[in-house]
């Protein structure tokens, strides 16, 4: 098999949906750890666009994006599918992959807020998404959430609601309250209690030291 590489940050939600994606079809592959203040040469030589992570390298040729990558893996090794292969199911999927992704920006604003009304909106905004998931995820003709077995659109809602969990903890919040979304609260506990996804979900205290550290730093600058 072809050499295969991970450039990411283990603390970085978008890594880790292609950490889970590896590990649920049992591939193997090399980590290779980023800097967040001092990126390698060859990551900025991989993905010259954006100069993020995760890049997948795969027999020296660079992919970027985490749901491309996932995409890209799905397809390379089939088993253990991810990816509806009905060109429909392929659709919705991806739509809500992409519904999961412009969920971030509210969450990087409660990440970067510096006061009660700059969380609040940011609150406001990410529970907001989260209404809409809880309305139109989990009904029995369109489940979207909580299959009988994990697609793309659970690695991307978990993802993120795992970092969200972080913020919890840092900003004493509780966004995901089980009272409001008692659906999605309910997927999320049982998701990230899937052995193989317990197994590689990351240290939690030490994602809070992380975490809150980088925000500190970006606070004060």
């Amino acid at each position: 098999m072809a050499e295969l590489n991970l450039h990411g940050f283990w603390y970085s939600p978008f890594t880790l949906r292609v950490v889970w994606t590896l590990k649920l079809k049992g591939i193997p592959y090399n980590n290779i750890e980023e800097d967040r203040y001092n990126k390698s040469l060859q990551l900025l030589e991989y993905n010259p666009v954006y100069k993020k992570t995760p890049v997948l390298v795969h027999g020296g040729k660079p992919i970027s994006e985490s749901t491309i990558i996932v995409e890209y893996i799905d397809e390379i090794w089939p088993h253990n599918s991810l990816v509806p292969s009905h060109p429909y199911d392929r659709a919705q999927s991806r739509f809500w992959v992409k519904y999961a992704d412009e969920t971030f920006p509210a969450v990087v604003a409660l990440f970067r807020s510096n006061g009660d009304e700059e969380k609040e909106k940011a609150i406001v905004d990410i529970r907001e998404h989260f209404r809409v998931v809880e309305e139109h995820c989990f009904d029995d003709e369109n489940k979207i959430l909580g299959r009988d077995t994990i697609n793309i659109v659970d690695l991307a809602f978990g993802s993120i609601i795992n970092f969200i969990v972080i913020l919890d903890d840092i900003i004493q919040v509780k966004v995901l309250e089980a009272e409001k979304f008692p659906s999605l609260d309910s997927w999320f506990n049982n998701f990230k209690n899937i052995p193989i996804i317990k197994e590689n979900l990351p240290n939690h205290e030490k994602m809070i030291d992380t975490i809150n550290s980088i925000r500190q730093k970006l606070l004060i600058s």
